[in-house]
């Protein structure tokens, strides 16, 4: 392959990641942000409510420790409870990957101002969509 061939090559891959930009607006190399969400207490868990495609027996709830699991109407299994940290929730969701079953969502729940005081606790219309 010559160098010219080469060239040829790159320009391509360079105009191809172009038009991958332009239309979908997505940009590979962009920064994250510095700046912090100052609502947020990085002390305390965050609750999360992880929905997955199918029924999971009571017996599974010691293999999900700290974590309700709720039968839906609609055969999906909703487990919800605070999670430490994002290694934690990485760790839930590789569990959830060995059981073989699909995941349908992962959603932080943000507790409101008419929460129980003191609890920590929120409700259903809580879950970010």
């Amino acid at each position: 392959m010559s160098i010219a061939d080469t060239v040829v090559q790159v320009y391509f891959l360079y105009i191809g990641q172009v038009a991958q930009i332009v239309m979908t607006g997505h940009k590979r190399y962009r920064e994250m942000s510095n700046k912090l969400n100052h609502n947020i207490d990085l002390n305390q868990p965050v609750v999360y409510q992880i929905r997955i495609k199918g029924q999971l027996d009571s017996q599974w709830a010691d293999w999900f420790a700290g974590l309700t699991i709720i039968l839906e109407e609609d055969g999906n299994s909703l487990l919800t409870g605070p999670v430490v940290d994002q290694a934690a929730l990485h760790g839930l969701l590789k569990k959830v990957r060995d059981l073989g079953l699909p995941l349908v969502s992962v959603s932080p729940v943000v507790p409101s101002p008419s929460d129980t005081l003191g609890t920590g606790q929120a409700d259903m219309s809580d879950v970010k969509k």
